[in-house]
């Protein structure tokens, strides 16, 4: 300050200003030239002699130097404040650290730090977009990408564990949850192009411009990435590994990288990405046929392992990675027929140099390629259980069944072939049944043309050379011949559960197929429906499934007493979605733990192997009324028979419709029935016809003017039935004529109907062929009072015999008591017919009023 308000007032303060700056330039002089860096210290050192005092204070330019003595103390203060960074790169710094955080948080599970530190994340983002053109670091977009999956996934596991987290960790799932959905929105492009491609995504991040302190550290994840770097050569592919250290992919190696990846399966925090790219590389490196089997025996298990818990699927994507590499697999097996993959084998231990493979013996191979397949197999079927099936997304799923029934052919080819060698060590014959069902589970409940379409394709793919010995090529082609041929096989060479879905799924496909009398003895001689309760989950629905098919069956045949009998247990039941696994059919008042609906919920049929509810009801309540209505027109005025019902859902809805007071146009497939029900009872035949004619559901069923047609048939059989059990008592004769004109039946059918149901007791008439004319027996018909009276006797018979029992059971008591009551009943027997007294007496007042009913009731007849 003194500089510019002193002026040349102090001579001795401007000339000590001007030797400081001056000896500031002369320093700076010295950093910029290496060359007089001696001279230059050399001078100071003169300086700070001349100008330091006795006492040992320094003056003038002294006072801004470092003394000897200190030099060594600060040595060590010199190299800490030598980097200088830069605002953006502490921001980035900054970034690192909360991304380090959060994934440390995500390790443990700790939900309540995510959440924190998530925030934190959010609050740096302004000021990074600054830095960054607007654009949000790809660190950043790389963290909250991969936080969503991690929350989707610890979500869904939530609702299907029975261990719940605290609520603390639950309070901050829940609050990430809602915050990433909306905060990833505003960069959704961003994040698709990290989760297309990853690698790519974050390569970008490490080709650009970064300060030399970060170069290092990046270069290091691209390695761990699975990215080669920028100026590697040509030779062998290399990486960094977990540990930080250099990964060297070489033809040598490739057994030792296997053995540690199948060491760390199931273990915690393992990247299984990480390890199915380093498999494929390894896969790229492979020079001979066993290092690639052994190579896709274990990329195949870990793509599976992507899979965790049993309410996730596996992608799409990942599933047909999978598929392909399977079919390599069967391509080599078919170039390579001296190795055979086989569970029991013994594992190869000397990783550091391979086994000698000979051409004429079989070497062994560890594995079980029928767990893969069966594998696919259930991971196709758990993915079409959670995609809605109205969607495109879903048929376009169903598309990959064709290449999964190619490769369960193939592998059928496969075990036959192993299953021939003497000298295994397990024999192959278990997996053959294995296969041999899968493949028939995919063709029973077809239609015999899609079945032919898919043996077509199959067969395609597979070399003209290769042929079956249980279902050769040329047989394969007629559906009925295969389905028999894979049914006969498991008859003969499996038992218990396989031989008993097997049988299930021949009747199904024979019921399906309109042949009802074979499907019909083949479900009475497997005599299944007495063992099957102790029969897994499944094939109980499988036993369901088929016992509905044949009621299906013997209805489009017109048998309509065996279809409502086979639909009975199931229809009556009311559970039609629990026992068929189409759904789960939740009642008011069940208690159903979680654990209960998911396992309900995993053994759910795809909708393409569904059978039409709302059908499959319309059967059962048509039947039911071509049964029920000529049944209650024949109970109306016998008791005895009253109680006599066929099925009970059915009574129970018609009862509801008669006690409607108004009934409007129906307007479900229930409705038509219940007001055709109606029209029949009142022998109005036709309108009963054209409401079951309106039901829109018969269109699919094949052939449904058949169907119709039957129907009408059957309606006009059952309506003279109804008619002659209720109009009977007001005729003396009738003419067959007359009811064949009014049902618009064959006067030989009319007939026909009435002899049987005269030789069945049905009827109390005669038949005069002569004369074509029914004459009917008079007896005793009983008026609508003495109907009542007698159904009143009955109730105060059966009113004293409640009593009766009642009284026995409070009289049995000690000895004590019952010799009492014997002794009183033995006084009141003797005033028995006066009114009674005592217990006895009650007994015999009892017999007397029961005797006094019936003779009322003989009164009543006579």
């Amino acid at each position: 300050m003194s500089r510019f308000f002193h002026g040349s007032d102090s001579s001795s303060d401007s000339s000590e200003e001007e030797e400081l700056y001056g000896s500031d330039e002369e320093s700076e002089e010295e950093k910029a030239s290496d060359d007089s860096s001696d001279d230059s210290s050399s001078e100071e050192g003169d300086d700070s002699d001349d100008d330091s005092s006795d006492d040992g204070s320094a003056t003038g330019v002294n006072r801004f130097l470092r003394s000897d003595t200190e030099s060594d103390s600060s040595d060590e203060e010199e190299d800490k404040v030598t980097v200088v960074r830069s605002a953006k790169d502490k921001k980035f710094e900054e970034l690192e650290g909360t991304v380090r955080l959060i994934e440390n948080a995500e390790k443990i599970g700790d939900w309540a730090v995510i959440s924190t530190e998530y925030d934190k994340l959010n609050r740096q983002l302004p000021k990074l977009l600054v830095d960054n053109n607007n654009k949000p670091p790809k660190l950043y977009i790389k963290t909250v990408a991969d936080l969503e999956l991690i929350v989707q996934e610890a979500h869904e596991k939530q609702k299907v564990t029975p261990k719940k987290m605290n609520a603390l960790s639950s309070k901050g799932l829940n609050a990430v949850r809602q915050k990433i959905k909306k905060m990833n929105r505003d960069y959704q492009t961003e994040v698709d192009k990290y989760r297309e491609d990853k690698d790519a995504y974050m390569v970008e991040e490490v080709e650009q411009p970064a300060p030399s302190g970060k170069e290092k550290k990046k270069s290091k994840d691209a390695f761990a990435a699975g990215e080669a770097p920028a100026d590697a050569d040509d030779g062998p592919w290399e990486g960094v590994g977990r540990d930080g250290k250099a990964m060297r992919f070489t033809p040598e190696s490739i057994l030792k990288h296997l053995r540690t990846i199948v060491e760390s399966r199931g273990r915690k925090n393992t990247d299984r990405m990480e390890q199915i790219r380093i498999m494929e590389k390894l896969l790229e490196v492979a020079i001979n046929p066993y290092q690639k089997i052994r190579i896709l025996l274990t990329l195949i298990s870990t793509r599976f392992d992507l899979t965790s818990g049993t309410g996730n699927y596996m992608t799409q994507e990942q599933w047909k990675l999978a598929d392909q590499e399977y079919t390599t697999l069967l391509d080599l097996f078919d170039a390579n027929k001296n190795i055979i993959v086989v569970e029991g084998a013994e594992e190869w231990e000397d990783d550091d140099k391979l086994p000698e493979i000979k051409d004429d013996v079989t070497f062994q191979v560890p594995g079980s390629i029928i767990s893969y397949a069966e594998r696919l197999d259930d991971e196709l079927t758990r993915s079409l259980q959670h995609i809605d099936p109205h969607t495109a997304e879903y048929i376009e799923r169903l598309s990959d069944e064709g290449a999964l029934y190619t490769n369960i052919v193939r592998a059928l080819l496969y075990v036959e072939r192993i299953n021939e060698i003497p000298d295994l060590v397990v024999p192959a014959q278990e997996a053959v049944n294995r296969i041999v069902m899968r493949r028939l589970e995919h063709a029973y409940f077809k239609p015999a043309a899609v079945v032919k379409i898919l043996e077509e394709k199959s067969w395609e793919n597979i070399p003209a050379g290769r042929d079956s010995k249980i279902t050769p090529r040329t047989e394969s082609m007629d559906v009925d011949t295969l389905v028999k041929t894979l049914c006969n096989y498991l008859f003969a060479k499996s038992e218990g559960i396989i031989r008993a879905r097997a049988m299930l799924c021949q009747i199904y496909f024979l019921a399906l197929h309109e042949e009802y009398y074979r499907a019909r003895d083949m479900m009475l001689m497997s005599h299944l429906q007495e063992t099957i309760n102790a029969f897994d989950v499944n094939t109980q629905i499988l036993f369901n499934r088929t016992l509905v098919q044949v009621g299906l069956c013997a209805f489009r045949a017109g048998l309509v007493y065996e279809a409502q009998n086979s639909l009975q247990e199931i229809c009556g039941s009311g559970r039609q979605k629990e026992l068929l696994a189409q759904g789960v059919q939740m009642t008011r008042y069940s208690q159903v733990s979680p654990e209960q609906e998911r396992l309900e919920r995993q053994r759910q049929l795809p909708f393409h192997m569904h059978i039409n509810l709302e059908l499959l009801e319309c059967v059962y309540l048509t039947c039911s009324m071509l049964l029920e209505i000529p049944l209650l027109a024949q109970t109306g005025s016998s008791p005895d028979i009253r109680k006599r019902i066929i099925s009970k859902t059915y009574r129970r809805m018609l009862e509801y419709h008669e006690r409607q007071i108004f009934t409007g146009p129906p307007e479900n497939t229930r409705d038509h029935v219940m007001q055709a029900s109606k029209a029949l009872a009142a022998g109005e035949w036709q309108k009963a016809v054209d409401f079951i004619s309106a039901i829109k559901i018969w269109d699919l069923m094949k052939e449904p003017e058949k169907i119709k047609e039957m129907l009408k048939e059957q309606i006009q059989e059952e309506g003279l039935r109804t008619y002659l059990f209720t109009y009977a008592p007001f005729y003396d004769t009738l003419g067959l004529q007359t009811l064949a004109d009014m049902f618009s039946l064959p006067e030989r059918k009319v007939g026909a109907i009435v002899s049987r149901m005269i030789s069945h007791e049905e009827l109390a008439a005669a038949l005069d062929q002569v004369g074509q004319v029914i004459v009917f027996r008079k007896g005793v018909e009983l008026s609508r009072l003495q109907s009542l009276a007698l159904t009143l006797s009955d109730k105060a018979s059966g009113l004293i015999e409640t009593n009766e029992r009642t009284l026995e059971q409070r009289t049995q008591g000690t000895a004590n008591a019952f010799e009492r009551d014997r002794g009183q009943g033995g006084r009141g027997g003797r005033g028995g017919r006066g009114g009674g007294r005592g217990r006895g007496g009650m007994r015999r007042g009892g017999g007397n009023q029961n005797f006094t009913g019936g003779a009322l009731g003989n009164a009543i007849k006579a």
